[in-house]
């Protein structure tokens, strides 16, 4: 078994890793281990733009941003950790300029910005045009900006690696196990420190914009190795997901004037959030979605809504508006070039002459692995860190994002935290040493992917997949109930046996052994599933992303607090809720204590 020595490691090759990476690197031997090619991470899928207040074309301030983030995270975010964000985003982005980052510009050369929802001026005044974009493939350039950077930079990269395991000994983390999945080899990488940034979860789920690689392995080996998820409860369903594809229609839609029509060709933002419309934050947005279908607004009666960014309807509620601007049909061509050809690639249709159907779609996780400031693993209440142990990017829970994350927060939050974890990490595997890895260090793994890959039961896995991702789109999506949640933890926890114990793999060897690898991934899809049904099923509230129909009112006076769900003993869900909320900026100014959210 072959063993490699790194001081800093790096799972995971996405915007958040690279970030890391490049940081960790200019001091430190730094290797980035990805399943992908880096370049298909999908920070790249990411659309319509990297939020800063930069106020190229408005006046903007990162104390706004930063009330925002808070307001849109229905006040669970982290304060200290949203003014970070806000502050340091003006910085990040900057930087990616510098480091070749091809920007679309305003008439005079500065970084053009847009709006998105819930981004306002004067602490909720009006829209503001803070969303740096690079026509609508942001986060595509992002991923390329620093994949080349990290290769001038001389970051060594194992590509098509799986990790499947962290390597503890006592409190220290000295390493990964991962499998190169060209041959089905393990590998061990013995290090001073680790970073996960393995991205998201939302293949828990029916309808997702998620690619099939996020499965939540980086969540779902931490967990098992003794530290806690947080906030797993909430999980973010995008409003505008392609109808019954979940593929993202960007918000940068709207912000460039789209609106959401329903069957009876009303503008039905107008009631849900009359100060901003369209523009609300995604979970007031996608509830409206749902209650109007609920309601048999539906168009034709069927489960999605219109989004009309046709110059024509588009020119007619800006007039309405009393706005000066009107777009054409060369100006949308121009800002969304990819989100035309998706639709009229998958759908047929032509967003420039008629409108896209459109629903809710499972989209990203608020919680995750919970972090510091500095990107340091914490793993209690008291918020101790696990030495040598990093997280970034959507894995991570630096609760920036409280109960909803604002548009555009997913890649200033990946950039930013992605930058100070690097930094941090650097100075950290400096003062250490290596410490021994414990005798036969891969053992545990790999005898259960020697059951995985023996395993001869009745269940495929795809099967057990499917009945998973069904109940939790039916039961842990955008409306809950206690009744149908424990109907989802019940069966998913049948399922896990079923895993354990009935599962059939029809490849037995080793090269390229998708079979195999896709029944490892959904034992960590299982894992994560549970996590966030036990999890939601707790709060008694509803918040943000969270929403109940039993219990239809947010409760701060029980309820503001983060969940801590660790793994018990005999495989269920121990939850912690002494984690308290940090409100460092409500003590110093009025604007920034929890109220109604108005849109």
């Amino acid at each position: 078994m072959q063993t490699h020595q790194y001081e800093a490691i790096i799972v995971g090759g996405g915007g958040a890793g690279l970030m890391a990476a490049l940081y960790a690197s200019r001091s430190v031997k730094t290797a980035v281990i990805s399943k992908l090619y880096p370049t298909r991470s999908h920070t790249g899928a990411a659309q319509g733009g990297i939020g800063a207040a930069l106020g190229n074309l408005e006046e903007d301030r990162p104390e706004w941003h930063a009330f925002d983030t808070v307001k849109g995270g229905d006040y669970l975010s982290d304060q200290d950790a949203a003014l970070t964000l806000a502050e340091e985003a003006v910085s990040a982005v900057i930087e990616l300029e510098h480091l070749g980052l091809p920007f679309d510009r305003t008439p005079d050369g500065r970084i053009s910005q847009r709006r998105f929802g819930g981004h306002t001026s004067n602490f909720g005044d009006k829209p503001v045009r803070r969303a740096c974009h690079a026509a609508d493939r942001t986060g595509h350039m992002i991923l390329q900006t620093l994949y080349q950077q990290c290769i001038k930079n001389e970051v060594t990269f194992f590509d098509e690696f799986q990790v499947v395991d962290l390597i503890r000994s006592g409190d220290a983390v000295v390493g990964v196990i991962a499998v190169n999945i060209d041959d089905g080899e393990l590998h061990i990488f013995h290090s001073k420190a680790v970073l996960f940034a393995t991205g998201g979860w939302g293949r828990v789920w029916e309808i997702t914009s998620n690619a099939h690689s996020l499965t939540g392995d980086g969540n779902a080996i931490t967990y098992r190795r003794g530290v806690p998820m947080q906030d797993m409860e909430f999980f973010q369903f995008h409003p505008t997901g392609i109808y019954k594809m979940g593929i993202l229609i960007t918000e940068g839609v709207r912000g460039e004037g789209g609106v959401l029509i329903n069957d009876k060709g009303e503008r039905f933002m107008e009631k849900y959030a009359p100060h901003i419309k369209d523009l609300a934050s995604r979970d007031v947005v996608s509830r409206a979605i749902y209650l109007e279908i609920e309601a048999g607004r539906g168009i034709n009666g069927q489960r999605y809504v219109y989004l009309d960014v046709t110059p024509e309807t588009v020119n007619r509620y800006l007039a309405e508006a009393g706005e000066d601007r009107r777009i054409t049909r060369e100006y949308i061509e121009t800002k969304l070039p990819d989100i035309l050809d998706f639709c009229r690639t998958y759908l047929g249709v032509d967003p420039v002459t008629e409108p896209m159907p459109v629903q809710p779609t499972a989209h990203y996780g608020m919680g995750g692995i919970p972090t510091d400031l500095h990107g340091r693993v914490v793993v209690d209440a008291q918020r101790t860190p696990l030495p040598g142990l990093y997280a970034a990017g959507e894995c991570a829970c630096v609760s920036v994002h409280g109960a909803n994350r604002l548009g555009t927060n997913s890649l200033t939050d990946l950039i930013v935290f992605g930058r100070r974890a690097g930094k941090h990490m650097a100075e950290y595997c400096q003062g250490a040493d290596f410490v021994a890895l414990p005798e036969n260090p891969a053992g545990e793994i790999q005898e259960e992917l020697e059951r995985l890959r023996k395993a001869d039961g009745t269940r495929k896995p795809y099967q057990i997949r499917e009945e998973m991702r069904q109940v939790m789109m039916k039961h842990v999506s955008v409306f809950r109930t206690a009744e149908g949640m424990q109907e989802a933890v019940e069966t998913i926890r049948r399922l896990k046996d079923e895993y354990a114990n009935n599962l059939h793999i029809d490849d037995r060897g080793k090269r390229f052994n998708t079979d195999l690898f896709e029944a490892w991934e959904l034992g960590c899809l299982l894992d994560i599933a549970e996590v966030t049904a036990v999890s939601a099923l707790a709060r008694e509230e509803s918040r943000g992303a969270h929403s109940r129909d039993d219990f239809p009112k947010r409760n701060d006076e029980k309820w503001m607090v983060h969940t801590l769900a660790y793994r018990a003993a005999d495989g269920g869900v121990e939850l912690n809720h002494k984690k308290p909320v940090d409100m460092s900026l409500a003590e110093k100014d009025e604007k920034f204590k929890p109220k109604e959210r108005v849109y």
